[in-house]
């Protein structure tokens, strides 16, 4: 059948909505319930500041934005669960993505930034082009990021796994370790059980396309196997060093509670497949090039670009094509060629 195309944002009627909106906090209950479990009051006093600040932002946002004639009376009559829950998770989504011990400080001015300029700047629910949690996320990573100090354990202690070679971290910690979350890092993001949970739930509930995270995972997971190979490690040792990329970092945690939100993704299911092509490409470039170990947020905001163009009438549909899967294809080929190159694979197996 053929979609009928619309330019973006796009935002599904109120019922919808609001279903969603629960599925995914329901999703969230095994990350936070980890993060309760592993940083205790830290965290459970931060969420509390995040939700209750975010909602009365989005709350005063909303009155502000009445019509010139319309009373504060008749404006709230239009006040929802849909003005309620959607800032309750974009602060909570926010706040998993930060150090348990984060400053109070930081929280605020993220959070303020996240509901006013990625969000209610645009007009509301619907029709923000850009993640606000991500938004919010990247100011204070790039603004305070003297701030982020992690509570680290035994011989990395203060760091994130990323920020410290792979090598070292595996001689403290194993791969179970990094499964469970029993590793430094942000609060919701490094137990990689708690975030599958979420997901699956999600998945189940088609509140989440599988296609951005299946896309998403697979490309950086082919790209992160290229530089393994291209930096002269032996098929076991790239495999390990493929699947300590996955577990570490935001990358899990971005894909499945960031990525897929229906507002800021494109609207077609191919379309879908280039968004999380171009967040498994941007997270595998930032980790291999860039100064920051981690580039999650990063990533999803940049795509987040990309998606009125992705969904551009003229050439957006909704059916696997044959001249899109030979470009989506040979796209793979090459991306991964240039990541191979990147990383010194050409010299270093003299080809």
């Amino acid at each position: 059948m053929q979609a009928v195309v619309k330019t973006s944002p796009y935002i599904r009627k109120a019922t919808s909505t609001k279903r969603m909106m629960v599925d995914v906090l329901i999703a969230l209950i095994p990350v936070i319930a980890f993060a309760i479990y592993r940083f205790k009051f830290d965290f459970v006093l931060r969420a509390l500041l995040a939700s209750v600040l975010a909602v009365g932002l989005e709350a005063l946002a909303f009155g502000l934005m009445k019509e010139k004639n319309e009373t504060w009376k008749e404006r709230f009559k239009k006040y929802t669960v849909n003005n309620v829950v959607p800032p309750i998770i974009t602060a909570l989504i926010f706040l998993l993505t930060l150090p348990s011990n984060i400053s109070f400080y930081v929280i605020i001015i993220g959070v303020v930034f996240a509901i006013l300029i990625g969000k209610m700047i645009y007009g509301g629910l619907g029709k923000n082009i850009f993640n606000p949690a991500g938004i919010g996320r990247v100011f204070v990573g790039l603004t305070f990021a003297s701030f982020f100090v992690y509570q680290g354990l035994d011989d990395i202690a203060g760091a994130t796994a990323l920020s410290t070679p792979y090598a070292d971290v595996l001689k403290s910690y194993s791969f179970l370790d990094l499964f469970l979350g029993n590793v430094p890092g942000s609060s919701g993001e490094i137990s990689a059980l708690a975030i599958l949970i979420g997901g699956a739930y999600l998945i189940i509930r088609r509140s989440a396309d599988y296609r951005v995270i299946l896309a998403g995972l697979l490309s950086f997971a082919l790209f992160m196997c290229v530089a393994g190979l291209g930096l002269g490690y032996g098929f076991n040792e790239t495999i390990k060093y493929t699947l300590f990329h996955i577990l570490s970092g935001g990358l899990l945690f971005g894909l499945v509670f960031m990525a897929t939100d229906p507002i800021t993704s494109p609207y077609t299911r191919p379309g879908r497949l280039i968004f999380g092509l171009i967040i498994g490409l941007l997270v595998a470039a930032i980790r291999l090039f860039g100064s920051y170990p981690e580039g999650m947020v990063f990533a999803i905001v940049i795509a987040n670009a990309f998606v009125p163009l992705i969904d551009y009438k003229k050439w957006t549909t909704n059916i696997y094509t044959k001249k899109f899967i030979i470009a989506y294809s040979v796209s793979i080929v090459v991306l991964a060629l240039i990541v191979f190159a990147g990383v010194g694979g050409f010299a270093l197996w003299k080809i």
